[in-house]
Formats: structure tokens, C-alpha cells, sequence
């Protein structure tokens, strides 16, 4: 007699699909005192631990964005260098529903520097700006002043002039802040609402030799009024600021699109706790968005 042996019937079940990340960076951007390759080859390396990550230029990002759960953007550079393609990533990601991390209703950088003067005009501890001829007698008085396009990044378009030319400058794209000697600038990242690490350049003059930095309360209180400010539910974000001669912190940007983070610059442990504070980030940013 033949026995025969049939077949089980249980099918072995699949694996669940780990969530597919499009990483936007721009790798050979040529940055001054920064390394953009290599802080996203660190950074998207740590996410292929728990998601499917694949990097890509941002010219390219629409052209991809579709196959994925989310589009990280990071290091990639300054918008303005290709503002049309930047402007129809974005309206085509909020008309699509696609998953923007950074989220896209952010309100500081990535809306352009508007907000300096919102913040100004709400009593913040900011520096001094204004965007209007009529609006000049906010600015404390000093012999130069710095103005800069509301859309520039990485001091691209700043200049300096003297008090005397303010009247006659081209008002509606452009900020005029006072020139501030201050002691050193200092940076406070976060990733959602929660503090990550600091970094400062002790040397006004040499400003991506950065050292970190222990906050005290106060400061910690300081950037946190920002980040609240923000409303960002997820994302990382950078509080630029600087140290006043009289020992006041003021602002100088808050960075919502796409701030570098100098991870080079921390302990070990503090860029691993980083990375792992990003997955739990996009983890829940994945599950509520």
C-alpha cells in the first residue's frame, strides 16, 4: 500500500512590508564648513535599520515621491538655487496628500523669513526686524545695518549699509536687522518637541568650528518658546540664536526645512540617541499623519 503524504495547506504568511523612505539629499552640494554626504550617509544608514530608505537629488524628488511612504528632506540645500522645481514638489505634495517630513505647514525657515517680523512685532526675544520703510523705528539705532533677501539661506545676498542709506533701499523682498557684535552663537536641535543637543562657536569669526554646548534652563526655555511657537507635531528643528553683549539670547532663524545638524560635532552617544530619537519620530509620524 502507497501512503500517500499531502501537502499542508497553511500558507507561510509574508513579512510585513517595512514602511519606504525617500531620503532627499543633495549629496555634492558644496556647503562651506560642512560635509553634507556625510551627515546623510550617517543618518540615512541608521534608518535602513527599521525602514526601506532610498536617496535621491531633490530635482528628482517629484519625479519618486510617489512609491514611497514619506520623503525625508534633508541637506538639500538652499531652495532658492532651484525655487520652481522646490515650489512644485511642495504644491504637488500637499494636493497629493504625500507625506512631507519635515511636515510642510512649518512656519519658520521654510516659510521664508517673514517670521522675523511677526516675532518682532509679538515682543519675542528676536533680533530687531523689520521689512518696511515705515516700520524702521523698531531697529535699535547702531552704524550698520544688515539686510538680507526674505528668501535667502546661508547668508546668501547679505550686505551691510551704514543708517543713512535704509531710506532709499528697495523694500517688499528684503529684512534689515542692526548689525549686533555678539559673544557667540549657539544652536539647540530638537526632533518633535523634545531637546536633542547644542552646539556653539565660541568665535564669531569662525562660525562652523562649533563645540557643544550645555544649556542652562534659561536657555532651554528660551528655545522651547520657539519650538512651541512652531506647532510643528514632528520634524527636526534648529534654534539659531546669539548671545547679546548684555548676555541676552536673541534669535536668528529657526530652521524647519532643512537645518544641518553637525553630528559630527557631538559625543558618540549623542548622535546615537539622535538617530534614535529620528526613527521614533518618523514611526509616529507615519502612524498619525
Amino acid at each position: 500500500m502507497i501512503v500517500r503524504h499531502s501537502r499542508s495547506s497553511t500558507v507561510p504568511a509574508h513579512p510585513r512590508r517595512r514602511p519606504r523612505i525617500l531620503y532627499v539629499t543633495d549629496l555634492a552640494y558644496p556647503a562651506r564648513g560642512r560635509r553634507y554626504c556625510d551627515e546623510d550617509i550617517f543618518l540615512s544608514s541608521g534608518l535602513r535599520e527599521e525602514f526601506d530608505v532610498a536617496l535621491c537629488h531633490p530635482l528628482d524628488a517629484a519625479a519618486l515621491m510617489d512609491g514611497f511612504d514619506a520623503v525625508v528632506v534633508r541637506n538639500s540645500g538652499p531652495v532658492l538655487h532651484y525655487q520652481r522645481e522646490y515650489d512644485a514638489f511642495r504644491a504637488r505634495a500637499l494636493d497629493e496628500g504625500i507625506r512631507v517630513y519635515n511636515p510642510l505647514n512649518g512656519r519658520g525657515d521654510m516659510a521664508g523669513k517673514q517670521y522675523l517680523t511677526d516675532l518682532t512685532a509679538a515682543g519675542y526675544p528676536v533680533i530687531p526686524t523689520a521689512d518696511r520703510l515705515q516700520d524702521l523705528h523698531v531697529l535699535p539705532a547702531t552704524e550698520l545695518y544688515a539686510v538680507k533677501p526674505k528668501a535667502g539661506a546661508d547668508s546668501i545676498g547679505l550686505r551691510f549699509v551704514p543708517r543713512a542709506d535704509l531710506p532709499g533701499l528697495g523694500y517688499g523682498d528684503i529684512l534689515v536687522q542692526p548689525r549686533i557684535d555678539f559673544r557667540y552663537e549657539v544652536s539647540f536641535t530638537y526632533v518633535d518637541h523634545t531637546f536633542q543637543y547644542a552646539l556653539y562657536a565660541p568665535h564669531p569669526d569662525r562660525r562652523w568650528e562649533l563645540e557643544p554646548y550645555e544649556p542652562t534652563e534659561a536657555d532651554l526655555d528660551f528655545a522651547r518658546r520657539f519650538i512651541d511657537w512652531n506647532t510643528l507635531d514632528h520634524g527636526i528643528q534648529r534654534v539659531d540664536a546669539c548671545r547679546a553683549p548684555d548676555g541676552e539670547l536673541l534669535l536668528v532663524e529657526l530652521e524647519d526645512l532643512n537645518p544641518y545638524l553637525s553630528l559630527d560635532r557631538v559625543p558618540d552617544a549623542t548622535r546615537d540617541a539622535f538617530v534614535t530619537s529620528l526613527k521614533t519620530s518618523l514611526r509616529g509620524f507615519l502612524t498619525t499623519s
